[in-house]
């Protein structure tokens, strides 16, 4: 029993003078990190930026400077079945879930550096059977070698002084990978919704140039009846027969590409999702059911550096290098660590607890570098090196972000125009082919008026939609490049 009490006795002390190491910190040596400073602008765009969009097919867009985005964004668009794909996409797809893990490695990566803060505390047992010879202490050969068993028992502590502060710029570095891993999975979230609400868009888009396209087939196969009769009543050549049914072949030719388009969008829109083509499918998405967003929250740019997840991601990284360089400074100073051992050994297992078969030591041991090739000198040249490219490469997202918001900010401007444009253009359109069809029946206007009365409403037609189409697409894209996310990946 007092043996057991001196042993606890040893090893208290031991760790005792170990763990007030951990007050013992001294400077960290490297640059302290600094946030860079949002770009000194007011505006992304270098002239003076709309307030509003003209009205085009009755709608208008209005951008509110300054407000912020709602992280569930797509609800502007006013589609239950849209909110409905969405959801199920951020639940489903594979890369947002890699990225999921990926961040938890990391700040699983993170935890496991904080070990460095701490004494190592190890323990072992081990029996060896060895053969004694007193020649190696100098013994003659009148002492007899023996071969016994040993038994040994003990328990280490170590603990590494971080004097300049190298341990804490790793865990700094690791926290900021942690960082970066963390945004890398917001901005593959973003990434996923934009996606699926591009997709789908386009999806409804083909959908309602299909059924257009089938429209003006069943309203040229009128005229096909038409001319076949005036044909037969000798009113018109056999040659306008002809000609009107080649445009009615043509416009069913212009059906597969778009149907084509359709399926591929689909199965897009499916693979968002993490499914298989066969195990989903896609909704009927009604491109006239999607609301067009009036009020277009626009961030101030410098709260898009503090709020844009791939922005924060390159910064996450930015810090990462520049704590490296103060790991690599330290390595160039010296290091002192404090070490303990303490345990029992014997060559009998039932004397191992014995007073007598107790032994320990303390020890500190300080070692610096002296003479490394250059290496040592060169790693942190190259530390600092990193943390230059890092710099500029965190320079160039936020250029790269800027970019795209002023792009799609002017797109909406220009989209809204082209509309109108497009708007205008159908309604003449129709109202011209009516007024020649009608012609045409009553044999007024001949077969050539009519085709060119056809293909231009044709045209503005599938011009009308996909107008619409750009329209929707481009402010979803101006959500996501304002960085438009409240999601934040799961903690545990």
């Amino acid at each position: 029993m007092n043996i057991s009490k001196r042993l606890i006795h040893r090893l208290k002390n031991t760790l005792y003078l170990l763990i007030s190491a951990l007050f013992m910190t001294g400077c960290m040596v490297g640059p302290d990190f600094v946030r860079p400073q949002p770009p000194a602008v007011s505006r992304y765009t270098h002239e003076k930026e709309a307030q509003k969009t003209v009205t085009a097919a009755g709608e208008t867009q209005r951008f509110e400077i300054g407000e912020k985005i709602a992280g569930d964004w797509w609800l502007l668009f006013k589609s239950e079945e849209l909110d409905a794909v969405v959801r199920k996409a951020v639940e489903g797809n594979p890369s947002l879930q890699a990225a999921v893990w990926t961040m938890k490695q990391s700040r699983d990566n993170l935890r496991a550096g904080y070990g460095v803060f701490f004494p190592q505390v190890d323990g072992n047992f081990g029996v060896s059977r060895e053969k004694f010879s007193p020649a190696q202490f100098g013994g003659g050969n009148f002492i007899k070698s023996s071969t016994f068993d040993l038994y040994t028992l003990a328990g280490t502590v170590s603990y590494t002084l971080d004097i300049f502060g190298g341990q804490r710029r790793q865990v700094e570095s690791l926290a900021a990978q942690a960082q970066y891993e963390e945004q890398t999975a917001r901005a593959a979230y973003l990434t996923l919704v934009g996606n699926v609400v591009n997709a789908a868009i386009a999806a409804s888009a083909y959908r309602a140039e299909i059924a257009a396209t089938r429209r003006i087939i069943a309203f040229q196969k009128n005229q096909v009846d038409i001319t076949q009769s005036q044909a037969e009543g000798g009113t018109v050549p056999y040659s306008n027969v002809l000609a009107v049914r080649t445009q009615l072949e043509a416009t069913r030719a212009s059906l597969p590409p778009l149907q084509n388009n359709l399926s591929q969008s689909e199965h897009l829109l499916t693979a968002l999702l993490g499914k298989l083509p066969q195990e989903w499918t896609p909704p009927k998405l009604d491109l006239a059911q999607i609301s067009l967003p009036a009020q277009i929250p626009v961030t101030l740019p410098c709260e898009l550096v503090r709020s844009r997840p791939d922005i924060l991601a390159a910064e996450a990284q930015l810090h990462s290098a520049s704590a490296n360089i103060g790991t690599a400074t330290a390595a160039l100073l010296p290091n002192l660590t404090l070490s303990g051992n303490i345990g029992q050994n014997s060559t009998n297992i039932t004397n191992l607890f014995e007073t007598s078969a107790g032994f320990w030591s303390l020890a500190a041991n300080a070692a610096a570098p002296i003479f490394h090739g250059g290496t040592l000198w060169f790693e942190r040249r190259a530390a600092i090196d990193a943390y230059k490219t890092s710099l500029y490469n965190y320079r160039q997202v936020v250029v790269s972000a800027f970019q795209q918001v002023a792009n799609y900010l002017r797109a909406l401007e220009f989209d809204a125009q082209a509309l109108k444009a497009n708007a205008d253009s159908l309604a003449t359109a129709t109202e011209n082919l009516k007024l020649v069809s009608a012609n045409y029946g009553a044999g007024i206007a001949n077969y050539l008026q009519l085709l060119s009365a056809d293909t231009q409403y044709q045209q503005a037609k599938m011009g009308f939609i996909e107008a619409r189409a750009l329209r929707l697409q481009d402010t979803a894209a101006l959500f996501t490049a304002l960085g438009g996310v409240s999601w934040s990946p799961p903690r545990e």
